[in-house]
């Protein structure tokens, strides 16, 4: 069988039937030289049924057991086994429009060769950065990011040179997020060049209904926000950047004559944005600024 050009890791825990949309939204790519590592995190054999329709549409699966579960030492385990030389992370429940992979081999294969390319999340609908390539001075101030992974492809050797997703971040730990962003800033910050392309597009649903305020919704939203403060400590960024996110939370709704439930979140984001500060500040500042968290041992199926 032919080596891939490109790895797609997709580290699950819980799902299944949204893994239908994905996997036929892969069936239906122009481009077709990829493998897609599952990094299953379950402890039960739930996704079989789905692993083998994907077998059966035609995609190159490949099946990893990985425990804990721990999003980003899942992902670092895909990386390790993977042979593509791009590599993305499509979450469990998102799709990619028929020629995104198509779009992305074709910007990496331009003559400026970059280290990472940034694609169009459709239903998030936000303003693309100010520039085509992101900068550490911009992206050191919280501009052009955060990033999310499932926008993100990166040429494997860029692992090779400042590692991979950080473990103590992201879904599972105490810091609650932001380890796609810790690995955009770690890249841009030795010197990788991340650019950005319209023309790829990937679909994840928004939740469009107006936020809630109650009890489990603000201790998620505090969760998350904690891995935010967790960033500012650990890539130092400059105090009034730090001051500004501590504020925004609070001052937006505010400002909008907002003091319902937008209100009671923006202060579960500023106290979840203080606890990781404090946190981070507290564990982990005095080692090494990339170190990572071991992973747990993985096998092949």
């Amino acid at each position: 069988m032919r080596k891939p050009d490109v790895s797609l890791i997709l580290a699950t825990v819980g799902r299944t039937d949204e893994l239908g949309r994905l996997f036929d939204s892969l069936a239906a790519q122009t481009f077709t030289r990829f493998e897609v590592i599952v990094v299953d995190q379950n402890s039960d054999d739930r996704l079989l049924p789905h692993l083998e329709r994907a077998r059966y549409l035609g995609i190159n699966v490949r099946h990893l057991r990985h425990n804990p579960p721990n999003l980003a030492n899942a992902r670092n385990a895909g990386i390790e086994a993977a042979r593509g030389k791009w590599i993305g992370f499509p979450d469990d429940d998102c799709w990619y429009a028929p020629r995104l992979l198509e779009r992305v081999v074709a910007r990496f294969s331009r003559s400026d060769k970059p280290s990472g390319v940034i694609v169009r999340w459709v239903e998030q609908d936000e303003q693309p950065p100010s520039a085509a390539d992101l900068s550490w001075e911009r992206s050191r101030a919280f501009r052009d990011i955060p990033v999310s992974s499932i926008t993100l492809f990166c040429q494997r050797d860029l692992f090779k040179a400042i590692g991979g997703f950080d473990g103590r971040l992201g879904v599972g730990q105490f810091f609650g997020a932001g380890e796609e962003t810790d690995l955009a800033l770690r890249a841009l910050r030795a010197g990788a060049r991340l650019t950005y392309e319209p023309l790829g597009e990937v679909h994840h649903a928004v939740n469009a209904e107006k936020p809630r305020a109650d009890t489990a919704t603000c201790a998620a939203v505090r969760h998350r926000a904690r891995g935010t403060g967790a960033l500012y400590a650990k890539h130092r960024l400059p105090g009034w950047v730090i001051l500004r996110g501590f504020a925004a939370p609070m001052l937006r709704p505010l400002l909008k004559g907002s003091f319902g439930a937008e209100l009671l979140l923006g202060y579960a984001t500023l106290r979840g944005r203080l606890d990781g500060f404090i946190a981070w500040r507290r564990k982990h500042a005095a080692g090494h600024a990339n170190a990572q968290a071991a992973n747990a041992p993985v096998k092949e199926v």
